[in-house]
């Protein structure tokens, strides 16, 4: 028997994203803005299928292949007269659809791998049994013999991604260590270069870095380079041919003049050349432009952004998405950044470790059209350069069509809550947690001073005011990631207390209340959900955010005076449960009073790089055991018995017809997101497989 958490559920929650209202609404010079960026997005996209593990790309080809040639209801005859049953075949299309919406075989929100959820001989099958097999045997056979083995594997290693032992990272070569990684790190940081896009492979004595880009500018990054007594040779274009389509969408954007104004023609124009030079200046130059482009009715965002997935905590995934404003919820979040000088005051650091001069961003709610990457967030902030984030500003978007789909749940599937509290949770999580995501996006990652040194050389990256060496992603590595969100998520913990606050969505006296009490309950129950999410093989998390949320509940257990309790219970199942409990009348008090401790000694280590105190602290707080007033150890036994799937979205298409763009929207289903992709991809269809089959090929012995 398979662990479940190795394998997507028959019953997993498939939703479509509705933007049809939204995008019905654009002139047709903004539908083709937004069809143009789409597609980009959707071409660059497919890189993750290579970030994430080295038979990401065969499988997907593989699929695309089959349903490309029949739908899964035509399919699903061929598999019945294969010997499949109906709950295979169902666990089949999940699998697929899983690896659709993953953009690769290990889960985005957890990093665990997923196989399919039946006998390998019995998906051998109706892959033989497929039109496509029939058509082109030697081709198919040859695609299955690639894959199928990686496919179903669940040695230790390969059962999530990790560096070195730990698990599976494309990002490295499966011979570096994080040995190698800090030596690759201190190189970089003397040839001041960033690694958004980087990829380290180590053969014998030598280091290569890759990154996508063609001849031409930024050559002089490249070469053969000694430090410390090591070989680091620096290369480009690993990948050249998504790249090479992605500028192509962009560049049909500008130069058919569908961009609205002269920033986001510039705007355009640097992440083209950013995607085909390997220009990390140019993106940090078209992120310049993009924040200076302020409240466009079609927003978007594209590039090599978040660090979560890189078990070194710096290179980027690539990520793009297309957007449309929801004005009505834009207006909430507007008198947000309108109190913002007011709010920040209120947070417990001193006056000297926040920013000089808060650069009000644009905070908009958005109607996502295509989000292409491993998974869809809430909420995001960015850029995620920080010298740009200190002194030009940032964006904040909240993703509202997510937002109303992601989290809803049944009464029934509510775990580890107390029955008088499951009504109100259901009642209020929606509204608390649209506070909370514009609390954390806006002044949690938009708060804080980090210390800069000044000397005769200018550099534009912030450095340790003590030894002007690099901070925060490149100091803090592996833990950085889940040390912001947590800081981020405690701000928003911090002044949702705030009346004017709960005031500007809309929540007032007995309410707003409500809204506090289940933001909070929210808050540590997520904490508890997050230890599916620890490894206890290799003592490691393998989400950030979750990994933040659990060191909230410690922080608040350890509070005491009985303002959160978690008990282990019989479920009315006779199996292991839980029940985790908040005191309201505390939260003012006693809650606050240790948000207040712990947020101010994350700023503080944050701001001075003190890296040694922030991961002493972040360490011990993340220490997952069964020693102690609770045995985390078991809990996560009982979380990983009662966990409900994460569920998977389904995103329409955009198509030209004539003069004309047509919104193209699918059913909310394992088979509507299975056609989704098979429709998304069909501009030279061939030439864009045999050019990830060839970068899967490339560098495969590296991964061993």
């Amino acid at each position: 028997m398979v662990d479940s958490q190795y394998y997507l559920p028959n019953e997993i929650g498939v939703s479509a994203l509705d933007c049809s209202v939204a995008f019905h609404l654009l002139s047709p010079q903004e539908k083709m803005y937004a069809h143009y960026l789409s597609r980009a997005a959707w071409y660059g996209g497919l890189a993750v299928l290579l970030q994430t593990s080295p038979e990401s790309a065969d499988i997907f080809v593989l699929l695309q292949r089959i349903f490309r040639k029949q739908t899964p209801a035509q399919l699903e005859q061929v598999a019945t007269a294969a010997g499949l049953s109906s709950e295979e075949y169902q666990a089949f299309l999940v699998y697929a659809a899983g690896l659709y919406a993953n953009m690769g075989n290990y889960k985005s929100f957890g990093d665990t791998k997923f196989i399919p959820n039946l006998p390998k001989d019995k998906l051998k099958a109706v892959v033989k049994a497929s039109q496509a097999f029939q058509d082109q045997p030697t081709e198919m056979e040859a695609l299955w013999d690639s894959c199928s083995c990686l496919l179903y594997s669940l040695e230790d290693r390969k059962k999530q991604l990790g560096l070195g032992d730990k698990g599976i990272s494309t990002y490295f070569s499966g011979n570096c260590c994080l040995e190698d990684a800090e030596l690759a790190q201190k190189f970089l940081d003397s040839k001041v270069s960033n690694i958004l896009i980087s990829i380290l492979k180590q053969i014998n004595v030598h280091y290569f870095f890759t990154d996508c880009a063609v001849e031409g500018e930024c050559e002089s990054c490249c070469g053969s380079f000694n430090f410390e007594d090591k070989e680091f040779i620096v290369k480009r274009g690993d990948y050249a041919p998504l790249m090479e389509k992605v500028s192509y969408y962009l560049q049909q954007a500008q130069v058919r003049a569908y961009a609205a104004n002269e920033n986001q023609r510039k705007m355009l124009d640097e992440y083209t050349r950013s995607f085909t030079f390997g220009s990390v200046e140019a993106h940090k130059e078209g992120s310049r432009y993009w924040i200076k482009d302020k409240g466009p009715i079609v927003e978007s965002y594209i590039g090599f952004i978040e660090s979560y997935r890189d078990p070194f905590g710096s290179r980027g995934e690539f990520e793009g998405f297309v957007a449309v404003v929801n004005k009505a919820m834009s207006e909430r979040f507007t008198k947000l950044v309108s109190s913002a000088e007011v709010l920040l005051p209120e947070l417990p650091w001193p006056r000297e470790f926040e920013k000089d001069t808060f650069l009000k961003p644009d905070f908009t709610s958005l109607d996502v059209l295509t989000f292409a990457g491993s998974g869809i967030p809430a909420g995001i902030n960015i850029p995620n350069y920080d010298d740009i984030r200190q002194s030009e500003g940032f964006k904040n978007v909240s993703l509202g069509n997510v937002l109303a789909v992601a989290y809803a749940t049944k009464k029934e599937k509510l775990t580890f809550l107390e029955e008088e509290d499951k009504d109100l949770f259901i009642k209020w999580k929606g509204p608390s947690f649209e506070v909370q995501v514009g609390l954390h996006e806006l002044l949690g990652h938009g708060s804080g001073k980090l210390f800069v040194q000044v000397s005769q050389t200018y550099c534009d990256q912030p450095r340790d005011w003590r030894t002007g060496e690099f901070t925060w992603d490149s100091k803090f590595s592996t833990i950085a990631s889940s040390y912001e969100e947590c800081r981020a998520e405690c701000v928003g913990l911090y002044l949702c207390l705030n009346k004017q606050v709960l005031s500007i969505f809309g929540h007032e006296g007995q309410d707003a209340e409500d809204v506090v009490y289940i933001n909070w309950l929210s808050m540590v129950r997520a904490g508890l959900l997050g230890l599916e999410f620890y490894t206890p093989e290799s003592k490691s998390w393998r989400q950030a955010h979750m990994q933040a949320r659990f060191v909230i509940l410690r922080v608040l257990l350890e509070a005491g005076e009985g303002l959160v309790g978690l008990e282990e219970v019989t479920g009315q199942d006779s199996k292991p449960d839980a029940r985790i409990t908040l005191d309201r009348s505390k939260i003012h008090t006693v809650g606050k009073n240790a948000i207040h401790k712990f947020l101010c000694k994350l700023q503080v280590l944050k701001a001075t790089a003190d890296v040694e105190g922030g991961r002493a602290l972040y360490d011990g707080y993340s220490t997952v055991s069964d020693s102690g007033a609770h045995n985390f150890l078991r809990l996560r036994e009982t979380v990983l018995l009662r966990k409900e799937a994460r569920k998977m979205f389904v995103q329409a298409n955009t198509r030209v017809n004539g003069d004309s763009v047509e919104l193209v929207e699918y059913e909310g289903s394992v088979a509507g997101l299975i056609h989704s992709f098979t429709e998304r991809f069909q501009d030279e269809v061939e030439q864009l497989e045999a050019d990830l089959l060839e970068l899967s090929k490339r560098d495969a012995s590296c991964w061993c």
